[in-house]
Formats: structure tokens, C-alpha cells, sequence
């Protein structure tokens, strides 16, 4: 059966609908799904957020900050687990590269469910990633 997915860039992702597709997808385990107010601010801070909708349902997301020069940071890539194996997160890293710039590095850290999905749709892993973990926040 073939389904109609609508796809956008969307610069008003409400919150709430942000936070229930990453707990219909595996990325909820690895988010502050509990701070709302820290959830809005990344949204908000985003500057390339594409959909996938069916019927007005959020059924994946993209949430990216590019230079649209030369890099682009994925990150989160998010599908809703039933709506999964249908192509969707291809099209949504697709279109998201696509309105980066396709001459931008497109950059994603793996989340470990995920690591073996990303080499299947054209990415090649990299080996030298480095960070700094992030304080959590103070709670008051």
C-alpha cells in the first residue's frame, strides 16, 4: 500500500508535536523530552526543519543548522516507528541536504539504533568526530 506523505520545510513545528515524534521514534531515549522549555529552544534555534506528514499527522522530521555554504548539521533525524522502512527518513535527509545546499557537508551523529541504516541510504562514516558533553541543565 502506497501513502501519501506531504513534505515541507516547516519554520513553526510546534513543540508538543516535536516531542511526540521523538518519542514515537528511538531518538526520545537520547533528547530532554522532559524539558519543555529547553525542547522550544531547539526547535526554535533550528534553521532547516523539514516534515513528513500524512494527513496532517507528524510522521518524521528533520532538524538541521547549516550555513547553506559549507556544512550542515542533522541533528535529529526522526521517524515514528510504525511509519519506519518506508523511505521517509531518506527523503527527509534528501530534501533537508537539497535545501542546505548540496555543496554543503551534511553531518550527522549516529544515534545506535540507527548506525546501520545510515550506510545503507549513501552516507559514509567518518572517523574522527570529536565533543564536549554539555552540562545538563540546572534544575531550580
Amino acid at each position: 500500500m502506497v501513502f501519501e506523505i506531504i513534505y515541507q520545510e516547516e519554520t513553526d513545528l510546534e513543540v508538543d508535536e516535536f516531542i511526540s515524534i521523538l518519542q514515537r521514534s528511538t531518538l526520545g531515549r537520547r533528547r530532554p523530552l522532559g524539558d519543555r522549555a529547553r525542547m522550544e529552544c531547539m526547535i526554535r534555534q533550528a534553521n532547516l526543519v523539514i516534515t513528513a506528514r500524512h494527513r496532517g499527522e507528524l510522521v518524521g522530521v528533520s532538524r538541521a543548522l547549516t550555513d547553506h555554504a559549507y556544512c550542515t548539521y542533522l541533528a535529529d533525524l526522526a521517524v515514528d516507528q510504525a511509519w519506519q522502512r518506508q523511505g521517509i527518513g531518506r527523503e527527509l535527509l534528501r530534501r533537508t541536504h537539497e535545501s542546505a545546499g548540496l555543496e554543503t557537508n551534511l553531518i550527522l551523529l549516529a544515534a545506535p539504533a540507527a548506525r546501520e541504516y545510515y550506510p545503507h541510504i549513501g552516507l559514509v562514516a567518518h572517523d574522527s568526530c570529536w565533543m564536549i558533553r554539555g552540562t545538563p541543565p540546572s534544575v531550580t
